[in-house]
């Protein structure tokens, strides 16, 4: 054997190297594409790719294989096609009308006892007195006695065949006033869905990059239906995607802040628009009963168990008395200062949502007197809200729900989430508690947006039971609102195909349900923002939940 000169050694190093490189080169593709197949989770400032390429306007799930994901939302949106076939009509005359339409007591009586049923059967015709031979008509059913503060929702059974069953419990004893309300025809119902499913511009979103001391605006959205280069803000696991027009000389990290506006634009015609005005939205159809007479009749209440999550909600799920939210399926305690304190200490509770949930967060300290807000220095009125308490370590977070989040108010995106991800950074243990509500900021979107993200939510909570099956989770659903609110874009009839499409989704999953839709309806509170006595009852329905 020959001696290893200096030489020698600094070619076999050289050697090494070239071979290193080689290995790397022919490899790395498929590292790529290894990683690209975990389907990994990708922040928003993490990923950050441009294009110049032209799309149609779609999703970014709708340009790539389709997943189980995929699959599932096309199932849903095949039988919510179903349940809201179109109703083309040749004229108004033709669509159904509350004046013309015949309610009916089955089995009447004089007087009624609390805990009994009181059935209608509701046969709607059209404006030319016509029967009608299939449903599909958006209606709202309430009962109420105004001197005693109460409410309850009714439930509506459509045999599709132009009649209805409609359903009250009688859940107090006085005279009861009934409400019977068209909200919208069929044909209304049938038009708004078409409309709706048909384009993702109705929001302009207008993103400001920030880099140093330069500042630049440029329009984003939920779909890359633009020849113009994009910064594009993926999240490949769950197939969310947002879009924006890449400013000149500037990162698509520099994206900091975010606003939007309405654009100017409808897709329904000139005869569908006059469904919808003010006058031909929410119509009485109870034209000759007005009210019945309840009794105690000396029936003894049957004993609930106590709240807990998991527990079927049924409808009307609750009603209000005196102000106050009574549950029909569940014992609800009412709990003094001192065990709410109890209950509350050591406990992480993080809020998940839209605005209607911040309400939760500006109202708990008159629950919970020992709670400060902490500021955390954020911008805008849509910034993380931290509420502390250091002595009892209590910790109450509340933040936004990421795009789409519609608002007029500047808002920062540098924490920017989606719900999933926020459910995953939580470790989760019996102290922790998630509650989550989305819904008010889709209802301008096609359908697709809202079922996807909900879908994406139900997995991160079945990924966060694996790791930690004490978590408690509780759902609080969406509100009603104003219903003469721009009808086409936030109205409730897109709330409502919301609120049954999540209550399928989540119907399997051991969570608590706060129902604020039958909640608002009880209180007829017909705003986005509920008051405070709605907000005190949701509060105390999650205390019961969690205590």
């Amino acid at each position: 054997m020959f001696p290893i000169t200096k030489l020698q050694k600094l070619l076999l190093v050289f050697i090494c190297l070239l071979t290193v490189n080689w290995i790397i080169f022919i490899i790395s593709p498929r590292l790529t594409k290894f990683w690209s197949d975990l389907n990994l989770p990708i922040f928003l400032h993490a990923w950050n790719n441009t294009t110049t390429h032209s799309y149609p306007e779609a999703p970014l799930s709708s340009v790539v294989s389709p997943t189980e994901t995929d699959l599932r939302i096309k199932e849903i949106i095949k039988k919510l096609d179903q349940l809201i076939p179109p109703r083309p009509f040749p004229n108004v005359n033709t669509t159904t009308s509350a004046a013309q339409s015949k309610v009916t007591v089955l089995n009447p009586r004089d007087t009624y006892c609390i805990g009994e049923q009181l059935d209608l059967l509701l046969e709607v015709r059209d404006h030319l007195g016509h029967r009608k031979e299939y449903g599909g008509d958006f209606l709202r059913a309430r009962m109420s006695s105004p001197a005693l503060k109460a409410g309850a929702s009714g439930e509506v059974t459509d045999f599709n065949n132009g009649t209805y069953l409609i359903r009250y419990t009688l859940f107090w004893e006085g005279q009861v006033s009934l409400s019977l309300l068209l909200i919208h025809p069929s044909e209304g119902v049938s038009a708004l869905w078409r409309a709706r499913n048909q384009g993702y511009d109705r929001v302009i979103f207008t993103g400001k990059f920030v880099n140093g001391t330069s500042q630049v605006v440029s329009e984003c959205g939920l779909t890359r239906n633009t020849s113009a280069e994009l910064c594009q803000y993926l999240d490949t696991r769950d197939g969310e995607a947002f879009f924006c027009v890449k400013p000149q000389h500037m990162p698509c990290r520099a994206l900091t802040y975010m606003t939007t506006r309405n654009r100017e634009i409808s897709y329904l015609t000139v005869e569908e628009k006059s469904l919808f005005h003010r006058s031909n939205v929410g119509v009485e159809m109870m034209k000759d009963l007005k009210h019945v007479a309840v009794s105690q009749c000396n029936k003894s209440e049957k004993i609930k168990d106590k709240c807990q999550i998991g527990m079927k909600i049924p409808v009307p799920s609750g009603y209000t008395l005196e102000r106050r939210w009574i549950t029909t399926f569940c014992n609800q305690i009412q709990l003094n200062t001192k065990e709410i304190n109890g209950c509350l200490k050591g406990k992480l509770i993080y809020l998940l949502g839209d605005s209607t949930l911040r309400q939760w967060i500006h109202y708990l300290p008159k629950v919970v007197k020992t709670l400060k807000f902490f500021d955390l220095h954020g911008t805008g009125v849509f910034k993380k809200h931290l509420l502390l308490d250091a002595e009892n370590n209590l910790l109450i977070q509340w933040k936004k729900h990421s795009f789409p989040f519609v608002t007029l108010q500047l808002y920062s995106v540098i924490d920017e989430g989606y719900i999933p991800m926020e459910i995953d950074r939580i470790p989760g243990d019996k102290n922790t508690v998630i509650v989550i509500t989305i819904g008010q900021h889709f209802r301008p979107f096609p359908i697709d947006i809202f079922i996807r993200r909900a879908i994406s939510v139900q997995k991160a909570i079945e990924r966060l039971f694996l790791r930690s099956p004490a978590t408690k989770v509780i759902l609080k659903t969406e509100n009603t609102r104003d219903m003469h609110a721009n009808t086409e874009t936030l109205g409730d009839f897109h709330g409502y195909i919301q609120y049954l499409t999540m209550n399928g989704i989540f119907k399997d999953l051991n969570v608590g349900v706060i129902d604020a839709w039958d909640m608002t309806i009880a209180y007829d509170s017909n705003n986005i923002h509920p008051p405070d006595d709605v907000i005190k009852n949701q509060i105390t329905m999650f205390l019961n939940y969690i205590c």
